[in-house]
């Protein structure tokens, strides 16, 4: 069994990393959750990495969950009758619906909604940011700009439009199209791209149908205004730093991913903090300084889990990549700073039950000889609870549903453990206190926390805690019905 790592680890599998072999050692270094990029690759592509991943999920006994991640609507230019021409700075351009090759004077825009949107002072950006143009006059089928930064722009690049909320949907015919085929493949996340507001979340929920728990990608500037109204309607998160630092003053990203982290945390929703985290692995063996200091600083904000891209998907390092996260999270976690700085941001408003529930299983478990504490859930909720208090014994995640157990697989500090299905309090002591032997957190010599909602199987209901001991014996002498 791997030695016990709170933080966890997202790989994205791809070109490098689509054999069984691959993936059983990328889990074996340390992967939890395995991500299908469905903005490359065929369905073919993903069924077959998703068959590898049960396959392991198989050999070793151990759940691992599977987030695919919808590409969302791409913005794009039309493109040029030489292929590519220079913008300098300060001179006039044009986008415009006409299909008509471009050239260094205008270029087609084959997107109606952004002309709708846009005002006089609004900014375009094309090529991830590296071309800046501002707007001085618009209609519904025109752009004249003013070139503010230059360089040289080609077909087919990518357009960002920071300053407005652009009337598309978040979901593309192609999104629509990957939902249902993920869905009906069983994935446990599926990784909404391009949300601007609550309403895109709700209507991915609609079409999932509660076969997939869904994660909302921040990625623009509207979906960091309307924060809230997303994270309420969402079952986790995702912090893609890549499009916010294009579309949003690179400076101010550090700070709103605390922000979002923190917010995450406190309404017991799972949160990645996503890209570019090792991105020098991708040709390099060994990361920079400077990706080790951004990887760790995400793990002592105290984010559920911290992802790989391209460095996991097509990078020549896919392995060691891994190890990088797995040695950053393990030394963060060793780290005594790490512990103040997770219980400084612990925060104590209780509203319900079962908030007073987990708070108290954490005190026990804190102040006495605790080894773990063993949380049953239905929904995944109550473990989510138990993670936001990030305590300093283990989280034993117990459930007998299946698609609940890979979906926590996601949750800061859970160790996923499949059950029958009980009916009975007693039943839940006596399958914890096994859980916490077989995975070694424990010996008959010690004593678990064991939280469970009476009557069982109904979500929700968290409204008891036992100090039990792992000799099971001990609980029968002392419960013998």
């Amino acid at each position: 069994m791997r030695r016990h790592r709170n933080v966890k680890i997202v790989a994205t599998l791809g070109p490098a990393s689509s054999t069984k072999d691959m993936i059983r050692a990328l889990f074996d270094t340390g992967a939890d959750v395995f991500r299908l990029n469905m903005s490359h690759g065929s369905h073919a592509d993903h069924r077959a990495r998703y068959d590898a991943i049960r396959a392991v999920e198989a050999e070793t006994g151990r759940p691992i969950a599977i987030l695919a991640d919808l590409q969302g609507p791409k913005l794009r230019v039309g493109q040029f009758t030489a292929g590519a021409c220079d913008l300098e700075e300060g001179n006039r351009f044009r986008f415009d619906l006409d299909p008509a090759p471009g050239d260094s004077h205008r270029v087609q825009l084959p997107h109606p909604e952004i002309f709708a949107a846009l005002v006089p002072g609004s900014n375009l950006l094309v090529n991830d940011g590296k071309i800046r143009l501002r707007v001085d006059d618009c209609g519904p089928d025109f752009a004249d700009c003013t070139v503010k930064v230059g360089g040289t722009i080609s077909d087919r690049k990518g357009v960002n439009v920071p300053d407005v909320v652009l009337p598309l949907a978040a979901l593309s015919d192609k999104d629509r199209s990957d939902l249902e085929f993920a869905c009906e493949l069983g994935v446990d996340w599926l990784a909404l791209s391009f949300v601007q507001r609550a309403a895109d979340v709700e209507e991915a929920r609609a079409l999932a149908r509660n076969r997939a728990a869904i994660l909302s990608k921040i990625e623009k500037p509207a979906a960091v205004d309307a924060f809230e109204d997303i994270l309420a309607a969402s079952d986790g998160i995702m912090v893609a730093r890549g499009d916010l630092g294009v579309e949003l003053p690179i400076h101010s990203v550090p700070p709103i991913q605390k922000r979002l982290v923190r917010r995450c945390r406190s309404a017991a929703k799972p949160v990645i903090v996503a890209t570019q985290m090792l991105e020098s692995m991708i040709e390099s063996p060994m990361p920079t300084r400077a990706e080790v200091s951004d990887v760790a600083n995400a793990i002592y904000e105290g984010a559920d889990a911290v992802m790989l891209s391209a460095e996991s998907a097509a990078g020549a390092y896919p392995i060691e990549a891994v190890r990088t996260m797995d040695s950053v999270a393990r030394s963060v976690e060793a780290d005594s700073n790490y512990r103040a700085i997770i219980e400084a941001s612990r925060q104590n408003k209780l509203h319900t039950v079962a908030d007073a529930i987990v708070t108290a299983a954490r005190e026990i478990a804190e102040t006495t000889d605790i080894a773990a504490i063993c949380a049953f859930s239905q929904s995944g909720k109550t473990a989510s609870l138990v993670a936001r208090e990030r305590p300093r014994v283990p989280i034993i995640a117990l459930t007998h549903v299946e698609s609940v157990l890979r979906r926590m697989c996601l949750t800061w500090g859970t160790h996923c453990v499949i059950t029958p299905q009980l009916s009975r309090f007693k039943e839940a002591v006596v399958n914890a206190t096994r859980a916490a032997r077989e995975f070694h957190f424990a010996d008959e010599s010690r004593q678990v926390v064991v939280i469970a909602g009476v009557p069982f199987n109904v979500p929700g209901s968290t409204n008891i805690v036992r100090i039990a001991p792992c000799d099971e014996r001990l609980i029968f002498a002392s419960d013998p019905e």
